[in-house]
């Protein structure tokens, strides 16, 4: 599997994962992205050398959309992939598929932090993997959502540009 995905990540709704209402409750989604994104992270070979440097990851920022309901007991994967990154975060697109149909999409802002309060860059995180090369240029509206999440922050950014 390429270090940057896509990576599918097999799911079961178990009724734990279900609201009042009998579908999978809106947090839960948030939940099983994390366990998807770990399973990036472990696919891609990094996740022990990560480990041994203290280095962990944290959601900066992430927006989802529901498309369709996922009830108990049905299968479901979600595939994750890297878009782009900058000089602090990454941006990965989410999105949760019961064959063919997209129930769910998700865009998140992640960073890596270390426990000794060192710096860790998404150049840090890809050099693990063997693979650091420039960026790609995200979608123009990945861009658009970027710079809202470091204008909300108070991050000055020049238009579509990294923050």
């Amino acid at each position: 599997m390429p270090a940057l995905g896509p990576c599918r990540t097999p799911f079961r709704v178990l009724p734990t994962d279900l609201d009042l209402l009998c579908h999978v409750n809106n947090g839960v989604y948030l939940s099983m992205m994390d366990l998807a994104r770990v399973d990036l992270i472990s696919r891609a070979g990094v996740s022990k050398r990560m480990r041994a440097r203290g280095w962990y990851g944290v959601i900066v920022a992430e927006t989802i959309r529901f498309r369709r309901s996922l009830t108990l007991l049905q299968r479901f994967e979600i595939e994750t992939r890297v878009l782009a990154w900058d000089e602090r975060a990454f941006l990965l697109e989410q999105r949760f598929l019961r064959g063919d149909d997209q129930v769910a999409h998700a865009l998140v802002r992640a960073r890596f932090l270390s426990r000794d309060g060192a710096k860790v860059t998404p150049a840090d995180v890809l050099a693990l993997g063997g693979s650091p090369s420039p960026p790609p240029d995200p979608p123009e509206w990945v861009a658009r959502w970027n710079d809202e999440q470091s204008a909300s922050r108070g991050i000055e950014v020049e238009p579509n540009g990294p923050a």
